[in-house]
């Protein structure tokens, strides 16, 4: 099995504790709730409360968790059991939290629209290499375009051609 090295992270909000959170990419409930020292049903409490939990579920519907889930589990758990936060109370802390950083990403987004990567004549051409194949596909093909990949049917005798039912049957 592959060894992953560990990353030493201090927890969101945490009074100076450090955790360690393996670099993988998805981590099971049972890792979590190791990393977190909570229960497996605790977390899975917490993703029913808090909108922001929302681990993956994979094929067989385990739950799959990325880091930012552990982080985010991690961050509950410091506004719930370090600084006294009832549920509702950390909801509403996650979430102001949450719209303190959006603005911050729509501002980057923004910056990144104001300085253009591709020029209006490129905009253009690309608007008539779209009009040009719109139109070609809009003709319909002639019949000898097409080829058909079957061979032809033969002609099946129909049910009134028979001179009798007992011919169907021999």
């Amino acid at each position: 099995m592959a060894q992953h090295g560990t990353t030493r992270r201090t927890a969101p909000g945490s009074r100076g504790e450090t955790s360690a959170i393996p670099d993988k990419l998805y981590f099971r409930i049972g890792e979590v709730a190791a990393l977190c020292e909570v229960a497996t049903y605790v977390l899975r409490f917490w993703e029913s409360e808090f909108p922001q939990l929302k681990p993956n579920k994979g094929g067989t519907g385990q739950r799959l968790y990325r880091r930012r889930d552990v982080e985010m589990a991690l961050r509950i758990k410091t506004l719930l059991y370090d600084e006294g936060f009832t549920i509702p109370g950390a909801r509403q802390t996650l979430k102001t939290e949450q719209r303190h950083k959006e603005p911050q990403l729509s501002l980057a987004i923004l910056e990144s629209e104001s300085t253009p990567s591709v020029s209006r004549k490129g905009l253009l051409r690309l608007q008539k290499d779209m009009k040009e194949l719109l139109s070609m596909l809009s003709v319909p093909a002639s019949k000898g375009a097409l080829q058909s990949i079957r061979a032809p049917r033969t002609q099946r005798p129909e049910l009134s051609d028979l001179s009798s039912s007992d011919d169907l049957f021999s």
